[in-house]
Parts: C-alpha cells; sequence; structure tokens
C-alpha cells in the first residue's frame, strides 16, 4: 500500500533560498528543505514531493494535478500570496488540506504582506518559523488526514 503523498510546491525565488537574505529567510537551502521533509513524512507515514516555480501558470498546473492524487498541500506561495487570486481558485478545487508556509514573519514585513489570498483557503498559516515551518505543516497534514499518533507513523 502506497503512503500518502503531501506535494509541497514553492513559488517564486524560492530556489534561490539559501542565498537570497539570508537575514530574513535563513541559510537553508530548497534541497535542505526537501531532503528534512522526506525524513519527517517518512516518520509520520507520509510521502512527500517537493516542486518549486517561478511561474504562476506552473504552481495552478501542479495543484490542479494534485486532485485525486495528493492528500494534502503545503504551500509557500512567495510573492504570489499577495496577488494571486487564480492561485486561491485552484487551491480551492483541491479536496485535501491545504497549509500555507511563509518562512518570515510575514506580519513583521512590509503592509502589502500582511494581506494573502490563499490563507481563505489554507486550513492553517505557519509564518516566521523559518524553514521550521514545512515540519510544522507536515506534522498539521498529518493531523488533519488522520495520521498523526499512528504508531511507527503508519
Amino acid at each position: 500500500m502506497s503512503l500518502p503523498l503531501v506535494l509541497i510546491l514553492n513559488g517564486p525565488n524560492l530556489n534561490l533560498l539559501g542565498q537570497r537574505q539570508p537575514e530574513i529567510y535563513g541559510r537553508e537551502t530548497l534541497a535542505d528543505v526537501e531532503r528534512d521533509c522526506a525524513a519527517l513524512a517518512e516518520t509520520l507515514g507520509l510521502r512527500t514531493e517537493l516542486r518549486q516555480s517561478n511561474h504562476e501558470g506552473v504552481l495552478i498546473d501542479w495543484v490542479q494535478e494534485a486532485r485525486g492524487r495528493a492528500a494534502g498541500i503545503v504551500i509557500n506561495p512567495g510573492g504570489l500570496t499577495h496577488t494571486s487570486v487564480a492561485l486561491l481558485d485552484a487551491l480551492h478545487a483541491f479536496e485535501g488540506p491545504v497549509v500555507e508556509v511563509h518562512i518570515s514573519q510575514i506580519h513583521r514585513r512590509e503592509a502589502f504582506r500582511h494581506h494573502s489570498y490563499v490563507s481563505l483557503r489554507a486550513d492553517a498559516v505557519i509564518a516566521g518559523c523559518g524553514t521550521m515551518g514545512y515540519g510544522f505543516a507536515l506534522r498539521r497534514i498529518a493531523a488533519l488526514i488522520g495520521r498523526a499518533g499512528e504508531q511507527g507513523g503508519r
């Protein structure tokens, strides 16, 4: 039996994680996030697939492809958080839980970053925890789909 899949989607500029503004986003790379999430997912009885795109339409396609395939979505939409109604609409068509992640504490930053379209669909929002937020998001998805607390994560 295949373990439930959690799709981890990352938006624009997250391919530069660890290089771009490390004073805000830290020094961990997206490859570090992918490795840590895969290890945690295994303990939770899940499997993960991490993807990143700088293109809104690609992220929307991936959300649509997740329908009927993924048990949940962890999404860090980057700058699309504050602008993309189209991404919100795609997430509304996804049946499973969605957890929104922001590495920085967006509410301590510029005013335009305080509004999130994605939050209108998200079952939880994690901000300001650095890349640890992805792990918190996976744990929340596990709880929402009934995987948390199962012996050995299975």
